[in-house]
């Protein structure tokens, strides 16, 4: 008995002397000094999640350029701080013509929250630069950058219906392409009097979009196919041997001739013809009128047909205003019945200028333009002249034109088998991966 109580005692014993060790370890591990290790972590936790904090975001402030602003106006209008002020200036002076700031459009101030601390600048210069002037290491400079973005090679495609404004408009694109392909066809189509419903119409054209997501802009037009009622026009860009950009026909023919087939671009009739006996509506006789009648809007701008020096601008009795411009081999255009003129006496003009308004100024019964051609003083019928071309390609030009040519020949005719659809953006920089 006495051997089972001892036996008893010394496990209970045994076991307190385990219970003790255990509670002292316990103790040591709570209230003995942390290792180094450990007081790092929290201090790194803190370091990283400083780096991982996201920098402020920057207040933008857009600010309206009026007519007459200079930028030391618009940074006052910003209350930008003199000293900032005349950092900014100095950095924009070296990097752009401040001149060029166009009223209507915005300088956009970037503020770092709460101070109001300018940290950038920016200004859009056109579609594919930005003026942009940033803060860095306190002090100011300025760039202009490329707004970045991708260009793609689309095809316009359709069938006019209506209006060549609006055929362009259903396939999606904007119409400005439409100016565009009359531009290319101007010496061969008058576009006030040759389209018919149901021609078809075709453009391979760049297309650049960009990842700030403002509107995409067209570039080059490298091709352009027009069927006028069965009459196939073509235009395949390459540059002639000056280096600028022309449009061919596929046997090397250029498209510009010595003269655009219309003194106006869009949207007129003849509402008279060339005429060796016609009755004047005012006068009430027959008499020769030797010119052609587009009957446009007062206002609508009318264009020389070709390069040449002014001759005469003013007011020429029953001509009403009138301008007179010499060209070579002995040509002479004359516009009459404008309301305002634009160009003087002596000057020099291109072909395509805006030269004078359609009005009807002197012996008009309503706005319109009479427009009248002579060679060597003898008039012509304008509606039945056909100009020779400006040049034709060597054969050196042909061969390296003839690939180019074929290549988007070929995507048009994909995109026209078995007719005519509309278009869609391509995905690629080359015109081999048109949509």
């Amino acid at each position: 008995m006495k051997s089972t109580k001892a036996s008893t005692a010394a496990a209970v014993a045994a076991i307190l002397a385990v219970v003790a060790i255990g509670a002292a370890l316990l103790g040591y591990a709570v209230h003995s000094p942390p290792s180094p290790e450990r007081l790092a972590a929290p201090a790194q936790r803190d370091q990283n999640a400083e780096e991982a904090a996201p920098a402020p975001e920057l207040v933008a402030e857009s600010l309206r350029i009026r007519r007459g602003d200079t930028l030391e106006v618009l940074l006052k209008r910003a209350r930008v701080p003199l000293d900032d002020r005349l950092e900014i200036i100095d950095s924009v002076r070296r990097a752009f013509d401040v001149r060029k700031f166009r009223a209507g459009t915005y300088l956009v101030v970037k503020r770092e929250p709460p101070a109001g601390t300018v940290e950038l600048l920016e200004y859009t210069i056109d579609p594919d630069h930005c003026l942009r002037v940033r803060r860095d290491s306190g002090s100011f400079s300025a760039s202009i950058e490329e707004i970045p973005g991708v260009v793609r090679t689309v095809a316009v495609c359709g069938i006019l219906e209506g209006s060549l404004f609006e055929s362009i408009a259903a396939t999606g694109e904007r119409p400005e392409l439409a100016l565009a392909m009359a531009e290319i066809f101007a010496w061969d189509i008058d576009f006030y009097t040759d389209p018919r419903r149901g021609d078809d119409f075709c453009l391979l054209v760049e297309k650049k979009e960009y990842f700030n997501g403002q509107p995409p802009t067209y570039k080059r037009i490298l091709a352009a196919r027009y069927n006028n009622a069965g009459a196939l026009y073509e235009g395949f860009l390459y540059p002639d041997p000056d280096g600028k950009p022309r449009y061919y026909s596929r046997d090397g023919r250029s498209l510009q001739a010595a003269f655009l087939r219309s003194p106006l671009k869009f949207s007129a009739r003849i509402s008279s013809h060339f005429s060796r006996h016609r009755f004047h509506p005012i006068l009430k006789i027959y008499r020769p009128h030797l010119g052609t009648d587009y009957a446009a809007p007062r206002g609508t701008p009318v264009q020389a047909i070709a390069s040449g020096r002014v001759t005469f601008a003013g007011w020429s009795g029953g001509a009403g205003r009138m301008v007179k411009i010499r060209h070579a081999n002995g040509f002479e255009t004359r516009y009459l019945h404008l309301s305002r003129i634009f160009v003087r006496r002596g000057q020099r003009v291109s072909q395509g200028q805006r030269i004078g308004l359609v009005g009807a100024t002197g012996l008009a019964t309503g706005p319109h333009l009479d427009f009248r051609i002579l060679k060597h003083g003898k008039y012509l019928n304008f509606e039945r002249l056909r100009p020779p071309r400006a040049r034709r390609l060597t054969a050196r030009q042909m061969r390296e034109f003839a690939p180019a040519r074929d290549q988007y020949a070929a995507l048009i005719q994909r995109r026209l088998a078995p007719g005519p659809v509309l278009a869609s953006a391509g995905s690629a920089l080359s015109p081999t991966a048109v949509d």
